[in-house]
C-alpha cells in the first residue's frame, strides 16, 4: 500500500491554530489515506479469494483425470490420462487467444464479446487476472467433460481439435449470453433483463455441465458404442472400468474442487448486505452456498445408493459417485438462491432423473463410459427448472440486487418468470452446442479423424498409440519392451489393419 498513516508534533499544532482551511486539507488527507488503505484491502482480500477458488477448480482437473482413469478399462489408462492433461494444456492457449474475448470482452452486443484478445489491455476496471484464471478452469472443465463421452475409441488429434474449438469458441458464446454484463439472457443486466429476470445459472448447471454434456452426446452418437457394448441382440453388455479405487479418489477431488466452483462464483468475499456492520454479509451467502452444494450431493448419494439397490439388487459405489456428482451438477445453477432444504429435493431429484437417463441410454444404445451426457446434461438440465421452481426471494435480491421485483421461484410465490427463462436456456444451449458441435464430430468423422480403427480399440490405445501399457508390473508385463513389438505409423482410417511386426520405427 502507498499510503502511510502518520501523526506528527506539527500535524498537531494544526489543531489549535486558526487556519481552519489547513486544518480540513489535514483532515481529508488522513481520511482518503485510510480510505485508499482500505480500499487496497478489499481489493487484495477478494482477489485472493477469487485465486483461492481458481486454483479449486482447477484442482478439479485432477479429479477428473483420476474419475476418468478409473472409468475405463486398463488398456486405455494412459490415453484417458493424456487427455485430460490435453484439455486443460489446449484450452488454456484457447481460452487465452479467443475465448475470455469472447464471454467477457465488455463493451459488446448481447451475442459475443469484442475486447481483451490475448489479455489485451487487460487488467480492467471491471476485472483482473484472477477472473481470467478462473473462467479459465470453468472453461476446461466443459471440455472434460466432453472427453468422458468418447472415452477409449477417440483419435488423438480428434481431441486436440474438440477441446481447442470448445473452450475457445462453443463455450465462450454461451457464457457470455449467462454470465456476461451484456448477455442478452444475463441476470446481471443493468436493464432489459430478458422475461423481466434473466436467466439464474449461478455457478453454471447449463453454462457448463449442459454444455460439456451436450458436446459430449454427439460426440458419443457420431462415433457409436464401443466394440462389445452391445451384443448381437442388441442387449447391453456393461464394460466395466478398471479401478473403483480411482473412481472414488476422483470423486472425492472434485467433491473438494465443488467448493470453489460454486462459493466462488460469488467471485468477491468482503461486501456487506443491507447497511453493513452486522454478522451478516456476502461471507454468510459463501457459507449457505457451500451447504446447499454438500446436501445435495450428499442426498444424491444416499439415493443412487439405495435407488440401485432395488433396481439391481446390490450397493455400487460406482453409481454412489456419479449419483453424487450428479446432485453437484444439478444444485451448481441455484446454489446461491436456494434454502438448504430445497437443496436436498434438488439432490433426491437429481439422482432418479440420472438413472432414468442411464436406463434410457441403455435402450437406444448409447454408450457413454462415464455417464457423461446424462450427468451433466440431464441433472444439469435438472438444476435450471430446480432454480426456477425453489429460488427465494431474499436470496435472490441479496445475489442480484437493484431490482426489487425480480421474479423468484414459482413454487416460493414468485411466478413464473423466472421459471420460462430458465426453460429458454435450456432449449438455447440444446439447440447451440447442437448447431456446432454436432457439425464438429461429423466432419472430422468424415475425414477418418474421430473414431480409432477396430484393431486398435481391441488392443488399446495405450499399447498401440503411447508405446505400452500404463501398468507395468514387471518387465516382461510391457510389451512394449519387447524385441518384437515396433510401434506402427498411425493411420487415420478405421479401415486399416494393423499388422504385426509392420510400421515405422
Amino acid at each position: 500500500m502507498d499510503g502511510n498513516i502518520t501523526c506528527s508534533s506539527s500535524d498537531l499544532a494544526l489543531l489549535s491554530s486558526s487556519n481552519t482551511t489547513a486544518l480540513a486539507s489535514f483532515l481529508c488527507s488522513r481520511f482518503s489515506t485510510i480510505s485508499n488503505t482500505f480500499s487496497d484491502a478489499s481489493y487484495a482480500i477478494n482477489n485472493t479469494y477469487l485465486l483461492f477458488s481458481a486454483y479449486l477448480v482447477f484442482a478439479m482437473q485432477l479429479g477428473f483425470a483420476m474419475l476418468c482413469a478409473g472409468s475405463v478399462r486398463a488398456k486405455n489408462t494412459m490415453n484417458i490420462m493424456l487427455t485430460n492433461v490435453l484439455d486443460a494444456a489446449a484450452g488454456g492457449l484457447s481460452y487465452y487467444l479467443f475465448g475470455y474475448a469472447f464471454a467477457f470482452g465488455s463493451p459488446s452486443n448481447g451475442f459475443i464479446g469484442r475486447h481483451f484478445f490475448g489479455l489485451r489491455d487487460f487488467p480492467s476496471p471491471s476485472a483482473d487476472y484472477s477472473f481470467f484464471l478462473y473462467q479459465w478452469a470453468f472453461a476446461i472443465a466443459a471440455a472434460g467433460i466432453t472427453s468422458g463421452s468418447i472415452a477409449e475409441r477417440t483419435q488423438f488429434v480428434a481431441y486436440l481439435i474438440y477441446s481447442s474449438f470448445l473452450t475457445g469458441f462453443v463455450y465462450p458464446i454461451v457464457s457470455h449470453w449467462f454470465w456476461s454484463g451484456d448477455g442478452w439472457a444475463s441476470a446481471t443486466r443493468s436493464e432489459n433483463l430478458f422475461l423481466g429476470s434473466g436467466v439464474i445459472d449461478f455457478a453454471g448447471s447449463g453454462v457448463v455441465h449442459m454444455v460439456g454434456g451436450i458436446a459430449g452426446l454427439w460426440g458419443a452418437l457420431i462415433e457409436g458404442p464401443r466394440i462389445g457394448r452391445f451384443d448381437q441382440t442388441g442387449r447391453s453388455v456393461a464394460l466395466r472400468g478398471h479401478s473403483a479405487s480411482l473412481v472414488v479418489l476422483g470423486s472425492f477431488l472434485l467433491w473438494f474442487g465443488w467448493y470453489g466452483f460454486n462459493p466462488g462464483s460469488f467471485l468477491t468475499i468482503m461486501k456487506g448486505y443491507g447497511d453493513g456492520g452486522t454478522y451478516y454479509g456476502q461471507w454468510s451467502a459463501v457459507g449457505r452456498t457451500a451447504v446447499t452444494t454438500t446436501l445435495a450431493g450428499s442426498t444424491a448419494a444416499l439415493t443412487t445408493l439405495f435407488g440401485k439397490r432395488l433396481l439391481v439388487g446390490h450397493w455400487n459405489v460406482v453409481d454412489v459417485c456419479n449419483g453424487l456428482l450428479g446432485g453437484f451438477a444439478a444444485i451448481t445453477s441455484g446454489c446461491s438462491v436456494v434454502e438448504p432444504w430445497a437443496a436436498i429435493i434438488c439432490g433426491f431429484v437429481a439422482a432418479w432423473v440420472l438413472i432414468g437417463c442411464n436406463v434410457l441410454a441403455s435402450k437406444l444404445k448409447y454408450d457413454d463410459p462415464l455417464e457423461a451426457a446424462q450427468l451433466h446434461g440431464g441433472c444439469g438440465a435438472w438444476g435450471l427448472l430446480f432454480t426456477g421452481l425453489f429460488a427465494s426471494k431474499a436470496y435472490v435480491n441479496e445475489v442480484y440486487p437493484g431490482l426489487p421485483e425480480r421474479p423468484y421461484g414459482l413454487l416460493m410465490g414468485g411466478g413464473g418468470k423466472l421459471l420460462a427463462a430458465q426453460i429458454t436456456q435450456i432449449f438455447v444451449i440444446l439447440g447451440w452446442v447442437t448447431a456446432t458441435m454436432g457439425p464438429l464430430f461429423y466432419v472430422l468423422q468424415k475425414m477418418r479423424l474421430l473414431r480409432i480403427s477396430t484393431e486398435d480399440e481391441m488392443a488399446g490405445m495405450d499399447l498401440t498409440r503411447h508405446g505400452g501399457f500404463a501398468y507395468a508390473y514387471h518387465d516382461e508385463d510391457d510389451l512394449s519392451m519387447k524385441p518384437e513389438f515396433i510401434m506402427r505409423k498411425v493411420e487415420p482410417t478405421n479401415q486399416t489393419a494393423m499388422s504385426n511386426g509392420e510400421g515405422s520405427p
